[in-house]
Protein backbone atom coordinates (compact mmCIF):
# COMPACT_ATOMS: atom_id res chain seq x y z
CA UNK A 1 0.00 0.00 0.00
CA UNK A 2 1.24 3.47 -0.87
CA UNK A 3 1.81 6.43 1.21
CA UNK A 4 -1.22 7.94 -0.52
CA UNK A 5 -3.73 5.24 -0.20
CA UNK A 6 -2.55 4.69 3.17
CA UNK A 7 -3.85 8.51 4.14
CA UNK A 8 -6.40 8.02 2.40
CA UNK A 9 -7.36 4.85 4.43
CA UNK A 10 -7.33 7.04 7.74
CA UNK A 11 -9.66 9.62 6.30
CA UNK A 12 -12.27 7.41 4.60
CA UNK A 13 -12.32 4.62 7.24
CA UNK A 14 -14.42 6.62 9.81
CA UNK A 15 -16.55 7.59 7.31
CA UNK A 16 -17.39 4.29 5.87
CA UNK A 17 -17.61 3.20 9.63
CA UNK A 18 -19.88 6.05 10.65
CA UNK A 19 -22.06 4.58 7.50
CA UNK A 20 -21.81 1.05 8.07
CA UNK A 21 -20.71 0.08 5.27
CA UNK A 22 -17.09 -1.68 4.17
CA UNK A 23 -14.07 -0.28 2.83
CA UNK A 24 -13.31 -2.65 0.57
CA UNK A 25 -9.99 -0.97 -1.56
CA UNK A 26 -8.32 2.65 -2.27
CA UNK A 27 -6.25 2.47 -5.54
CA UNK A 28 -4.24 5.77 -6.63
CA UNK A 29 -3.22 4.97 -10.22
CA UNK A 30 -2.04 6.98 -13.28
CA UNK A 31 -3.80 6.22 -16.56
CA UNK A 32 -2.73 8.34 -19.49
CA UNK A 33 -2.30 12.07 -18.09
CA UNK A 34 -4.30 11.65 -15.36
CA UNK A 35 -4.29 10.36 -11.98
CA UNK A 36 -7.60 8.71 -10.01
CA UNK A 37 -8.04 8.24 -6.53
CA UNK A 38 -10.67 5.37 -6.59
CA UNK A 39 -12.14 4.54 -2.79
CA UNK A 40 -14.57 0.45 -3.33
CA UNK A 41 -17.22 0.45 -0.71
CA UNK A 42 -20.02 -2.11 -0.37
CA UNK A 43 -22.42 -2.86 2.32
CA UNK A 44 -22.09 -6.13 4.55
CA UNK A 45 -25.11 -7.63 2.50
CA UNK A 46 -22.72 -6.38 -0.80
CA UNK A 47 -25.73 -3.99 -2.36
CA UNK A 48 -24.28 -0.69 -2.29
CA UNK A 49 -26.22 1.96 -3.77
CA UNK A 50 -25.44 4.81 -5.71
CA UNK A 51 -26.58 7.12 -2.70
CA UNK A 52 -24.61 5.57 -0.29
CA UNK A 53 -21.39 6.26 -2.83
CA UNK A 54 -22.30 10.07 -3.73
CA UNK A 55 -21.97 10.59 0.61
CA UNK A 56 -19.11 8.92 1.11
CA UNK A 57 -17.71 11.16 -2.12
CA UNK A 58 -19.13 14.21 -0.36
CA UNK A 59 -17.89 13.79 2.99
CA UNK A 60 -14.34 12.52 1.66
CA UNK A 61 -13.81 15.37 -0.52
CA UNK A 62 -14.55 17.26 2.20
CA UNK A 63 -11.40 15.31 4.60
CA UNK A 64 -8.99 15.56 1.12
CA UNK A 65 -9.93 19.51 1.00
CA UNK A 66 -8.95 19.97 5.14
CA UNK A 67 -5.92 17.64 4.84
CA UNK A 68 -4.75 17.93 1.18
CA UNK A 69 -2.41 14.52 1.28
CA UNK A 70 -2.53 14.43 -2.66
CA UNK A 71 0.29 17.05 -4.33
CA UNK A 72 -1.13 16.64 -7.55
CA UNK A 73 -4.28 17.06 -9.50
CA UNK A 74 -6.72 13.81 -9.28
CA UNK A 75 -10.30 12.59 -10.12
CA UNK A 76 -11.99 10.87 -6.91
CA UNK A 77 -13.82 7.85 -7.29
CA UNK A 78 -16.19 6.24 -5.14
CA UNK A 79 -17.79 2.85 -6.33
CA UNK A 80 -18.67 -0.70 -6.10
CA UNK A 81 -16.02 -2.96 -6.31
CA UNK A 82 -18.01 -4.80 -8.67
CA UNK A 83 -18.90 -8.52 -9.32
CA UNK A 84 -15.17 -9.24 -9.31
CA UNK A 85 -14.75 -7.89 -5.91
CA UNK A 86 -10.71 -7.91 -5.02
CA UNK A 87 -10.36 -10.60 -1.98
CA UNK A 88 -7.52 -9.10 0.07
CA UNK A 89 -8.40 -9.24 3.93
CA UNK A 90 -9.23 -12.77 5.63
CA UNK A 91 -12.34 -11.67 5.96
CA UNK A 92 -12.78 -11.35 2.15
CA UNK A 93 -11.37 -14.90 1.92
CA UNK A 94 -13.55 -16.30 4.50
CA UNK A 95 -16.92 -14.89 2.93
CA UNK A 96 -16.00 -16.32 -0.78
CA UNK A 97 -15.99 -19.94 0.65
CA UNK A 98 -18.30 -21.83 -1.69
CA UNK A 99 -17.73 -18.87 -4.61
CA UNK A 100 -16.07 -18.92 -7.91
CA UNK A 101 -12.80 -17.00 -7.78
CA UNK A 102 -9.35 -16.39 -9.78
CA UNK A 103 -6.28 -16.52 -8.38
CA UNK A 104 -2.98 -15.43 -10.13
CA UNK A 105 0.29 -16.64 -7.94
CA UNK A 106 3.69 -15.26 -7.99
CA UNK A 107 5.15 -18.84 -8.20
CA UNK A 108 3.69 -21.32 -10.65
CA UNK A 109 2.00 -24.38 -8.93
CA UNK A 110 1.77 -27.46 -10.70
CA UNK A 111 2.82 -25.46 -13.72
CA UNK A 112 0.68 -22.79 -13.52
CA UNK A 113 0.21 -19.31 -12.19
CA UNK A 114 -3.80 -18.72 -12.91
CA UNK A 115 -6.36 -20.82 -11.11
CA UNK A 116 -10.11 -20.03 -11.44
CA UNK A 117 -12.58 -22.50 -9.70
CA UNK A 118 -14.58 -22.83 -6.30
CA UNK A 119 -12.95 -21.50 -3.62
CA UNK A 120 -13.58 -24.99 -1.32
CA UNK A 121 -11.56 -23.56 1.72
CA UNK A 122 -9.42 -20.81 3.46
CA UNK A 123 -7.38 -21.58 6.42
CA UNK A 124 -4.48 -20.26 8.59
CA UNK A 125 -1.61 -21.39 6.02
CA UNK A 126 -3.59 -22.23 2.65
CA UNK A 127 -6.82 -21.74 -0.07
CA UNK A 128 -7.84 -24.40 -1.50
CA UNK A 129 -9.40 -23.95 -4.97
CA UNK A 130 -11.47 -26.53 -7.43
CA UNK A 131 -11.00 -25.95 -10.79
CA UNK A 132 -11.36 -27.38 -13.93
CA UNK A 133 -9.27 -29.01 -16.72
CA UNK A 134 -11.57 -29.71 -19.59
CA UNK A 135 -13.79 -32.55 -18.31
CA UNK A 136 -11.72 -33.21 -15.11
CA UNK A 137 -12.17 -31.47 -11.94
CA UNK A 138 -8.82 -30.97 -9.62
CA UNK A 139 -8.38 -29.53 -6.02
CA UNK A 140 -5.58 -27.53 -5.96
CA UNK A 141 -3.92 -26.18 -2.18
CA UNK A 142 -2.34 -22.65 -3.18
CA UNK A 143 0.25 -21.21 0.08
CA UNK A 144 -1.35 -18.25 0.95
CA UNK A 145 2.45 -16.66 0.72
CA UNK A 146 2.06 -17.34 -3.02
CA UNK A 147 -0.89 -15.19 -3.72
CA UNK A 148 -0.44 -12.57 -5.59
CA UNK A 149 -4.12 -11.82 -6.18
CA UNK A 150 -7.42 -13.14 -6.10
CA UNK A 151 -10.87 -11.63 -6.62
CA UNK A 152 -14.28 -13.22 -7.26
CA UNK A 153 -15.00 -14.18 -10.95
CA UNK A 154 -17.87 -14.97 -12.82
CA UNK A 155 -18.43 -18.74 -13.56
CA UNK A 156 -19.23 -18.65 -17.17
CA UNK A 157 -19.53 -22.29 -17.84
CA UNK A 158 -22.50 -22.72 -15.31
Amino acid sequence: MSKITEEVEKLVSPIVNDLELELVDIEFVKEGRDWFLRVYIDTPEGNIDIEQCALVSERLSEELDRTDPISQNYFLEVSSPGAERPLKKEEDFNKAVGQYVFIKTYEPINGMKEFEGYLLSYGPDAAEVEIRIKTRKLQVVIEKEKIAFARLAIDFSA
